[in-house]
């Protein structure tokens, strides 16, 4: 096979949430691989820190992606200030844990809005330009959650498992349009997000035993997945999610 399947140079991706862990990551193995990354988050002097770390091939984009009109504003002006997205990486995201009887409404809707609109509201603004050039590769950040519950996340769960369906519709209406969306669920992975239950001996030690490859994953591990959605190498995959868990959700 070809390496050049793999091949990102000429090519720009947009990582939503890219100033620390998978975001960071992802963006950091697209550059590796030849693109010209655009750092989003909401804090623009974190986000033009971090580019610092990537030679001078990194953009920084600061919007909201929970604001559908501040998305597709800031992705416009930047389609026709510097030029194409070509890959878009999902990833914004957020978590909140409490037994569903006590969970806060107000944490709902959070999760709702960080984890499901943010990537209707960004999907939609970068789709419209790629529609109109017949090309384009959208990966969204779905979850060992997408397949499986576990106590105290349930309304987590709920949007992982719809960022998967998300994933499937877009590929459904656009991937006539010469689109390829799918989506990567990452299992248990020493994140940021993950810091809590990291530190947690108990729930390592369950993790260990309950993951066929018997360990936490590394944000590393996501990039050749990332890649291959975002690369030639995948233009006949569509409205896939693409499970990197150890084995997790093959094994009771």
């Amino acid at each position: 096979m070809s390496v050049g399947l793999f091949d990102l140079k000429g090519r720009r991706a947009l990582v939503t949430g890219s100033s620390q862990g998978i975001g960071l990551a992802l963006a950091k193995g697209l550059a590796d691989a030849g693109a010209d990354v655009i750092l989003n988050g909401r804090d623009e002097q974190k986000l033009a820190r971090t580019a610092e770390g990537f030679g001078g091939r990194a953009h920084v984009l600061a919007f909201d992606a929970t604001d559908h009109g501040a998305a597709r504003h800031a992705i416009d002006a930047f389609e026709a200030e510097t030029g194409a997205i070509d890959i878009l990486v999902n990833n914004a995201g957020m978590q909140f844990r409490a037994p569903l009887e006590e969970f806060p409404a107000d944490a709902f809707e959070q999760l709702l809005r960080t984890n499901i609109s943010s990537i209707f509201n960004v999907g939609q603004a970068v789709a419209r330009h790629m529609i109109k050039r017949g090309a384009g590769k959208i990966i969204n950040i779905a979850s060992v959650q997408t397949a499986l519950a576990r106590p105290s996340i349930a309304p987590y769960t709920a949007t992982k498992g719809a960022v998967g369906n998300l994933t499937k519709g877009m590929a459904t209406d656009w991937a006539r349009f010469g689109l390829q969306c799918n989506a990567i669920a990452p299992g248990y992975f020493d994140t940021p997000l993950n810091a809590a239950l990291v530190a947690d001996a108990d729930f390592s030690a369950w993790l260990e035993k309950r993951t066929p490859a018997g360990r936490w994953g590394r944000v590393e591990e996501l990039i050749g997945a990332c890649i291959f959605l975002a690369s030639d190498a995948s233009s006949f995959v569509n409205g896939h999610v693409l499970y990197v868990d150890g084995g997790i959700t093959a094994s009771l």
